[in-house]
């Protein structure tokens, strides 16, 4: 075994790790890996670069957001601790220029606060040290599969609420005809929403529908999410008119 030190905490991972991944599958995308130590980011590298995704390896916060502003990515891959800037305040930063690349935080910080603080920050996934390459590598697939979906050519129809209107080709929200930039989780509820209007979502299944089963447990970060997404499309956030508080219970869409 050998063992390697995140920024707090040590990780460890095995010397050699099967992976079971066909190569060329990631053919044409670009990963930014923004990670402090040397030894993981040479694993990381090695094992995505197998999937045939090309990698760019960044230890520095400073240049990592820098890096991620300026060019295109298909995903980011962020430790948390960095020296300049840590990763909570890169995916923070990033979520309000970019509301759908996919982040991947991957840390040996993991505890529940450590968990939501990275998810509320923007993060679409969040994988703690040690964890072996394979489940790494399939959570790279899903994020890309999640992003495909919500990108290919097939036509669907948009979703109308009263005066929302959700298209899934172009990722897009309207609110009383004024388009609203929504993040990937936030845009992931409108659409539970739109799509079951009147019905009470509680807080477990909004969790495990629009965030996955892995994170059973962080109910709480739904409310966050609902405040953010009042925020942009509530004519007043204080007193919302669209998505309703069922108390004790969950949420609603009134339209």
């Amino acid at each position: 075994m050998k063992t390697l030190r995140d920024s707090t905490d040590l990780a460890t991972v095995p010397d050699s790790l099967p992976l079971s991944v066909s190569p060329g599958t990631a053919a044409g995308r670009r990963i930014l890996l923004v990670e402090d130590d040397p030894d993981i980011a040479a694993l990381l590298v090695v094992h995505l670069s197998d999937y045939g995704a090309e990698l760019v390896h960044v230890a520095d916060g400073v240049d990592a957001l820098a890096s991620a502003l300026q060019e295109r990515w298909d995903m980011l891959i962020l430790d948390i601790g960095l020296p300049g800037i840590d990763g909570v305040a890169i995916a923070r930063q990033l979520r309000r220029r970019d509301s759908v690349l996919p982040i991947l935080m991957v840390t040996a910080r993991g505890t529940e606060a450590d968990r939501v603080q990275g998810l509320d920050a923007g993060a679409d996934d969040y994988i703690v040290k040690p964890f072996s390459m394979a489940e790494l590598v399939a959570r790279v697939k899903a994020l890309f599969r999640r992003s495909e979906a919500s990108t290919r050519g097939i036509e669907q129809p948009a979703m109308v609420a009263g005066e929302l209107v959700l298209d899934s080709n172009t990722q897009t929200v309207s609110v009383s005809g004024t388009t609203v930039e929504l993040t990937c989780r936030e845009f992931g509820l409108l659409a539970e929403f739109i799509g079951k209007p009147g019905k009470t979502f509680k807080r477990r299944e909004l969790l495990e529908n629009v965030w996955g089963t892995q994170y059973e447990g962080y109910q709480h970060t739904v409310n966050t999410h609902i405040n953010r997404l009042r925020a942009k499309i509530e004519p007043d956030p204080a007193n919302p008119r669209f998505i309703l508080t069922v108390w004790g219970v969950g949420y609603r869409l009134d339209c």
